[in-house]
């Protein structure tokens, strides 16, 4: 349903691209998006009404209808966000610009708007206080009219004196005749203007009950699209868990084949060793005779070895002895070693004795 009829003399003048927001109703804080994505939001003018509204569409759906008036105030939050108050529609319309020049021009122009319609509306009332005063001045004419009439006395005198005042009066009532006119035909217009306000007031009516009743359709969709996506990611949990028992039981194949491919290894180990084992088996007669020969050798040897165990014995035995021996003679050596020191000390004393007497002598 399009906010502008057909028969509308309404244009854009201006039109621009933005994401489009109202105010949450309930908390009055909170921004709730009126549009999925950027729509397109214009300026239109009508002559007929000299006013100005911003209008925006998004498919089917009216989402912004806003009639400019002096008192309201286009706000900048941010460098691409910008809002104004709607105290006919009572909430905030708000506006998210891809650029911070997208947002300035928009400002401009609803800035020079609003001064059109200040300007529009401080003209109408001067026509409205100009005919006030035309009608209240052609009110006071007139009694003084018909007092000048009646203050004459007889016809003649009404003829005479009263000829001017009913010339004034007369074309004072066809310019009261005129104004009435023009005020028939402005009432005609207002009553027009007023249905297709209201017509469009119902369109829009039924435009928002569509929209409410296609929210409440959304909004089961959504639940139902919740619960199912519960429903999923229940079954998704389910399949996680199935994937990491199925990852669980190949780890565990895998290594149940790593230690089935050694257990083969050894298998083939053992059969080797089996078959150097039969190989041995067939030599083990002739290994039997050499053990024979080998024990008959070996206590040969053991003869041998004691009886070379008895020798070295009677060795020790006579080396024990020896070095008795050498201990005695190293004991008397040293007995001699003193005693011959001694004497070579008494024959040193002799010698020094010697030597005395020859002094002396």
């Amino acid at each position: 349903i399009s906010p502008v009829p057909p028969y509308s003399r309404e244009q854009p003048i201006f039109t621009t691209r933005a994401h489009v927001f109202q105010i949450d109703p309930s908390t009055k804080k909170n921004w709730v998006p009126a549009s999925k994505q950027a729509v397109t939001v214009s300026y239109f003018y009508d002559s007929t009404r000299n006013s100005y509204r911003i209008i925006s569409v998004d498919g089917a759906k009216v989402i912004i209808n806003s009639t400019i008036t002096p008192n309201m105030t286009f706000t900048k939050t941010s460098q691409k966000f910008g809002q104004w108050a709607d105290s006919r529609a009572n909430t905030v319309f708000g506006l998210g610009f891809p650029s911070e020049q997208q947002l300035t021009k928009f400002a401009e122009k609803f800035q020079e708007v609003k001064e059109a319609a200040k300007l529009a509306r401080d003209r109408s009332q001067e026509k409205i206080e100009t005919s006030s005063n035309h009608s209240q001045e052609s009110g006071r004419e007139t009694p003084s009219s018909t007092r000048a009439s009646s203050v004459n006395g007889t016809d003649d005198e009404k003829a005479s004196h009263g000829g001017p005042a009913e010339a004034h009066l007369k074309s004072e009532n066809d310019k009261l005749k005129i104004a009435l006119a023009q005020s028939s035909t402005n009432v005609k217009k207002w009553e027009t203007e007023l249905q297709t306000l209201r017509e469009s007031n119902a369109r829009l009516t039924t435009a928002l009950q569509e929209s409410a009743a296609s929210i409440e359709h959304w909004k089961k969709q959504f639940s139902a699209c919740k619960e199912e996506n519960d429903q999923l990611r229940g079954k998704i949990e389910e399949l996680e868990e199935q994937c990491n028992e199925i990852n669980k039981e190949k780890e565990r194949n895998a290594q149940l084949s790593r230690r089935l491919q050694e257990l083969e290894t050894e298998l083939q180990d053992k059969e080797l060793e089996l078959e150097e084992l039969r190989k041995q088996g067939e030599i083990i007669p002739q290994l039997m005779s050499e053990c024979e020969s080998a024990s008959q050798q070996l206590q040969a040897a053991e003869k041998k070895n004691k009886d070379l165990e008895e020798k070295v014995r009677t060795l020790r035995t006579e080396v024990e002895e020896s070095k008795h021996r050498q201990t005695n003679l190293k004991t008397e050596l040293k007995n001699f070693l003193d005693v011959l020191d001694g004497k070579i000390d008494e024959l040193q004393d002799f010698r020094q004795g010697l030597s005395k007497l020859g002094v002396d002598n």
